[in-house]
Formats: structure tokens, C-alpha cells, sequence
């Protein structure tokens, strides 16, 4: 560890980290006052002097929906609630799991500019800003839909990239993508892992995540910090990331650590980051500090991690504009992911745009959102149930188990790999003389393997 790790206090970070590593009492209240909810935590994020009370009566749910659900969930304390639990519609967003794994494409010209870059040091600082810049998406309070195995996401029309997501377990969920542009290749293999806490959950984000520089072939691999949401059911929802965030170089040996600094005492440190970048003897060569819902900023230090006299602090990343009000919290790219306009020519049937239930929900339609997400749920059950009795496997179309199992700090992690069928698949498309056009928007969403399942 170097002598002035953000952690620990020292140095140039000391100032930053002094009083707000306490996640405290003046923010963390208990809900005494609720029959039937004794010890039940609200937190505020803000840290204020609100009765816990009046707090918990806040939100988005209307109170005789939270005490149904929190009856239905106290059981659930402890567990992992990943796939365990029927979820109503009013908590989530029109959006899949799969289509949230493309929202970290929003910033890849980072990754372009690490391909471009000779210093080894600054390609960590670009790749890593990369890494840092989807977590204002992650903070987001509504849930994405858990995706229906067999169903895929693509992207096209996006800083030149080719982008695939597939569902390719239901239990365990795993998902797993694939992104290319001439600068980059990126690959991740993703299984989340909960602890349903009460009024909280903890969401560990088990996977792997490799990008490779094309120019020569340096590869990145990166381990991300854990995420809080707060006042699931009792108070205004919120989320926080806290922990080490660790990219490294497997070519060279460089790293950087980062450390998501906890949310204090009356919002202190929230959102903040500070770190190092580190060469192969682990000793600091760039300074990174900022805010993942702002702009992250890097300086050159010396070995003790004090900036070098002479340099600057100089922006890396800085978010982009969002949309105002938005009711999902939306940004512009966000929107962009949803829309057909990032759609390739012949989209596959199975993309996750073309769920009723996300369409429903986006159209502001509660009650056919609720029931297209049983139907599909019904049918996905049904077909578990058929293929079990053919004695079939599942088999992704898109990705291959490696063969693998990586240890991740949160356990171990089958490894999908990209097989490359789905390059020779849109090649076909794009080369094919059709000039038949489709009306992709009224193509029926079908994820299915047996396709009279689909027709019921």
C-alpha cells in the first residue's frame, strides 16, 4: 500500500478523507416509531434532523402497497433476493438489465483515447475515468427488468461500435456482452449477488470485466466497488457506491486504486473518489481525484503522492449535460439506448426494446406493464418446463461458456465468452443486396427457444 493511500489519509488526500469515513448516526435512523417496523434503519442522505418517522413516510409507495410488500419481504433478510422475488412494476424503469451493461459505452471515447495513448500511466487515468463514468446511471432508483433468458441487446450507430449483450443463465442470472470498435474490444461476464437488508440492499457487482487495446494488445482488468440502495420500502430511495475500485494493466503490471468515499454525516464525502495510479513496484505516479457524478481529474505525484511542483490538476472526464426532471433519471444517452435509432438493420427478435412490458412502462401504462411481465415470466416457466422434459440444455447463440470459473472478492464467476457469431451474423446483414425494409418497431419480441411457447 502506498504511504498515501486515500484510505488511510495521508498526504494530499488527508484533508478530503478527514470525517467522513463514518457512515453515522445523524444520518442512520431507526424506525421506532412505525408499529410493526421496530429497528428498521431510514437513512437520509442529506443527514438532517427529520423525525425518522416522517421520513419513512415518504417515497413512492402508497402506504397500504409498502406494508404489503414489506410483510411479503421481511422473510427475505439476509438473502439473496437477485431472482428469488416477483417484483411489482411500479419500481422499475423501461429498461433491461441488458441495456443498462450498454449505458458504460456512453464515454468510450476514453477507451479510444487510452488506444491512442504511448503513456502507460495515463492510459490507467482514461480507462479508469471510463470505468468511473456510467455510475451516474448507476444511481438511478428504479430497477431495471431482470432479463428473459435467451434475450439480447445490440447496439449500433455509437462511436463505431458493435455492441451484443445475452442472457445466458436464469439460475444463477448471468448476463454477458461483447463491444468493438477499431480501437477496443470489450468483454464481461456479469452475475449479480444481493443482501436483502430490510430497508437496504447490497448489491455486489460478481464479474469480470476485461478491455483490450488494440493497437498492441494490452489488456485491463477491472474490479469495481460495491453498491448501497437505501429506503427500499421506508423513505426516499437512494444509492451509494463505497469501496475500492481497482483497474490493472495484466500486460505491464500498473494499476489504479480508487476509493469511493461512503456517504457522511449530512451528505460529507458523497460521490467523492481519490486514488492513485501505480506502476508495477506500486509506486504512485498519477494522482486521480472528483466525483462520479461529475468530472474525475488527474495530476502527476512523486513517490510519496504529492503532486509534482510545476503540474496541474487537468480534467479527464466530465458528464455530459442531462435531461432536466426526467422521470427515470434518464440521461440523453439513456433515451438513446431505448430508442431504435441505435437499433441495427434487422434487429433480433429477441432484443430487449422489444418487450411489451418495457414498452407498456414507457408508455406510462402501469397495469399492461404489470401483466406483459407475468405473461413473460408465465411463458419463460413453461419453457423451463418443456425443455427440461426433452431433456434439452439451454445454449446461448451468442456466447460460450469458457470453460473458466474466475474468483472475484464477492466469489466465483463462470466466464461466457464471445464466440464471434453474432460479427458474422450482422456481416451477413449488412452485405446482403435486400432492400426489403422492416418495420423493426411491430416486430413481436421473441426470446424463445421452442417457438410454440411463443404462440400461446
Amino acid at each position: 500500500m502506498a504511504p498515501n493511500d486515500p484510505k488511510q489519509g495521508g498526504g494530499f488526500f488527508a484533508s478530503i478523507a478527514s470525517g467522513i469515513s463514518n457512515f453515522g448516526s445523524a444520518m442512520t435512523k431507526s424506525v421506532n416509531g412505525l408499529m410493526g417496523y421496530e429497528g428498521l434503519e431510514v437513512v437520509n442522505p442529506e443527514g438532517g434532523t427529520e423525525d425518522a418517522e416522517e421520513e419513512a413516510r415518504r417515497g413512492r409507495w402508497k402506504q397500504e402497497d409498502r406494508d404489503s410488500y414489506w410483510k411479503m419481504m421481511q422473510k427475505y433478510i439476509g438473502s439473496d433476493v437477485t431472482s428469488m422475488v416477483t417484483l411489482p412494476v411500479l419500481i422499475f424503469e423501461p429498461m433491461s438489465m441488458l441495456q443498462k451493461m450498454a449505458e458504460l459505452m456512453e464515454y468510450s471515447y476514453l477507451l479510444d483515447l487510452a488506444d491512442e495513448c504511448e503513456d502507460p500511466y495515463m492510459r490507467l487515468v482514461y480507462t479508469t475515468s471510463w470505468a468511473i463514468s456510467v455510475y451516474y446511471a448507476y444511481q438511478r432508483t428504479w430497477k431495471p427488468f431482470n432479463p428473459i433468458l435467451g434475450e439480447t441487446y445490440e447496439m449500433a450507430n455509437h462511436g463505431g461500435i458493435t455492441f451484443i449483450a445475452e442472457q445466458v443463465s436464469h439460475h444463477p442470472p448471468m448476463s454477458a456482452g461483447h463491444a468493438e470498435n477499431e480501437h477496443f474490444i470489450y468483454d464481461i461476464s456479469s452475475k449479480v449477488k444481493t443482501k436483502f437488508l430490510g430497508n437496504s440492499i447490497d448489491i455486489y457487482p460478481l464479474g469480470r470485466t476485461r478491455v483490450t487495446l488494440k493497437r498492441d494488445g494490452t489488456v485491463f482488468d477491472l474490479v469495481p466497488p460495491l453498491t448501497k440502495v437505501n429506503n427500499l420500502i421506508f423513505g426516499r430511495t437512494w444509492v451509494d457506491s463505497s469501496g475500492e475500485m481497482i483497474m490493472t494493466n495484466l500486460t505491464t503490471g500498473d494499476k489504479a486504486v480508487l476509493y469511493f468515499q461512503p456517504c457522511g454525516w449530512f451528505g460529507a464525502g458523497r460521490y467523492e473518489i481519490d486514488g492513485y495510479v501505480y506502476n508495477s513496484a506500486e509506486e504512485p505516479k498519477i494522482l486521480m481525484t472528483g466525483k462520479w457524478n461529475e468530472s474525475m481529474s488527474y495530476q502527476p505525484c512523486d513517490s510519496e503522492g504529492e503532486p509534482l511542483p510545476g503540474t496541474e490538476l487537468k480534467e479527464a472526464w466530465k458528464l455530459a449535460d442531462a435531461p432536466k426532471n426526467d422521470k427515470f433519471q434518464y440521461t440523453h444517452f439513456a433515451h438513446k439506448i431505448n430508442s431504435f435509432d441505435t437499433a441495427p438493420k434487422k434487429l433480433l427478435a429477441s432484443d430487449s426494446r422489444l418487450r411489451p412490458d418495457r414498452y407498456a412502462l414507457e408508455q406510462g401504462d402501469l397495469s399492461k406493464a404489470g401483466f406483459e411481465k407475468s405473461s413473460l415470466e408465465e411463458i419463460q416457466r413453461a419453457e423451463k418446463k418443456n425443455r427440461e422434459e426433452k431433456g434439452h440444455k439451454f445454449t446461448p447463440k451468442w456466447f460460450d461458456f469458457a470453460n473458466e470459473v474466475a474468483a472475484t472478492p464477492w466469489g466465483d464467476l463462470e466466464v461466457y465468452q464471445y464466440n464471434g457469431k453474432y460479427t458474422e451474423h450482422r456481416a451477413a446483414i449488412d452485405g446482403s443486396s435486400s432492400s426489403e425494409e422492416i418495420d423493426i418497431k411491430s416486430t413481436e419480441f421473441n426470446p424463445w427457444q421452442y417457438e410454440d411457447l411463443a404462440a400461446n
